[in-house]
């Protein structure tokens, strides 16, 4: 096995410990609706299990940076722009920065400094992603290999935005929480099939 598929493995298991975290430690709440309340809110200040959430997206992020450092070697094509490979790693450092030092406020809410800065590195974290999804397509389209994925990679990066969208327009409503989860099922899904990719190429 080589370095670029080891790295590939801690891609494809980010998108999973994350969803796990979300699964698991929101189950060890009563109080906690799917629903109703948004993933940060597990890991905010005075969360239940905060410590234990916390744990879990630390542990997914790293895994995201870490494969997110060999993606341009580990993407056949030849040699292609630097630029995706790029913000995707910048988009996987704020979210360990999101992970240890700015947890929504309790309650879920966002009225100090750290709360405020958690909602504004997400949604940058989201948008550099989705630039990255974009440039990817750019990149890859014309690679016979990677062909199918560069659609994906734009269907992905429209999906998310719209999700993106819908979920801010929807932030504070009773049902945030499972719009929250479906908005970042292709940010998950790509990261994970994108992972596969460089692990069976490689």
């Amino acid at each position: 096995m080589s370095v670029l598929q080891i790295l590939a493995i801690c891609g494809m298991l980010s998108p999973i410990i994350y969803t796990a975290m979300w699964i698991i430690v929101g189950s060890l709440d009563s109080d906690y609706n799917h629903f109703r309340d948004d993933i940060s809110s597990l890991f905010a200040v005075g969360a239940p299990n905060r410590r234990l959430a916390q744990s879990f997206v630390i542990t997914e992020s790293v895994l995201l940076f870490v494969f997110f450092i060999g993606l341009h070697e580990g993407i056949t094509d030849g040699g292609g722009s630097l630029f995706g490979p790029v913000v995707l790693l910048i988009s996987s450092i704020l979210g360990i920065l999101i992970a240890f030092f700015f947890p929504l406020d309790e309650g879920g809410e966002f009225t100090t400094y750290k709360g405020k800065m958690h909602i504004a590195l997400v949604v940058i974290m989201g948008l550099l992603a989705i630039t990255g999804m974009v440039a990817l397509w750019i990149r890859l389209q014309s690679v016979p290999t990677w062909s199918g994925f560069a659609v994906f990679s734009l269907i992905s990066a429209i999906l998310s935005l719209i999700g993106v969208v819908i979920s801010s327009i929807f932030a504070a409503g009773k049902y945030r929480g499972i719009i929250e989860r479906i908005m970042v099922t292709p940010f998950q899904l790509f990261y994970f099939i994108l992972s596969l990719m460089v692990f069976l190429n490689n």
